[in-house]
C-alpha cells in the first residue's frame, strides 16, 4: 500500500480491463504527486534543498498531469507523445529523489518509498510507450 492506493502486481494488471487500469493508474500517478508534495514540505530550508524541491515538485506533478492528458489524446501519435513526456518526467523525478538522498539532504529511509513508487510508475509508462505506435 502506498499513499492509500493498493499497488497492483504485473499479474493483477493483466487481469484489469483497459478502463479500470487507466483509472487506477491515473489515481496512482496523482497519488505520487501528492506524496511528493507532502514530502517536499518536510525538506530543509537550505538553498540547495529549495532548488531540488522545486525541480522534484515540477517533475512529479508533470507525470500525473501528462498521464491525464495522454488519457484524453485524440490520436495514437498524441498519446505516444504524451507518454514520452511522462517517461521523461518520471525518470527526472527519480533523479531528484536520488540527488536528495545522495547529497545527504535527506535520509534514504525517507525517499525509499517514493523511489520505489516512481520506479514502478516509470516501468509501466516505459512499457506502455514501447507498446504504442507513433
Amino acid at each position: 500500500m502506498f499513499g492509500g492506493i493498493h499497488l497492483f502486481s504485473m499479474e493483477q494488471i493483466t487481469r484489469l480491463s483497459k478502463q479500470e487500469f487507466v483509472t487506477r493508474f491515473r489515481q496512482r500517478t496523482k497519488q505520487l504527486a501528492l506524496q511528493v508534495i507532502r514530502f517536499s514540505q518536510q525538506l530543509p530550508r537550505t538553498e540547495e534543498a529549495t532548488i531540488m524541491k522545486r525541480q522534484l515538485l515540477r517533475s512529479a506533478t508533470s507525470v500525473a498531469a501528462n498521464y491525464r492528458a495522454a488519457c484524453r489524446a485524440r490520436s495514437a501519435a498524441e498519446f505516444h507523445a504524451k507518454l514520452s513526456i511522462c517517461v521523461e518526467e518520471a525518470d527526472e523525478t527519480l533523479f531528484w529523489l536520488e540527488l536528495l538522498t545522495e547529497s545527504e539532504t535527506v535520509l534514504s529511509s525517507t525517499t525509499a518509498p517514493l523511489l520505489q513508487e516512481a520506479s514502478e510508475i516509470l516501468f509501466v509508462l516505459s512499457k506502455a510507450r514501447k507498446n504504442t505506435t507513433k
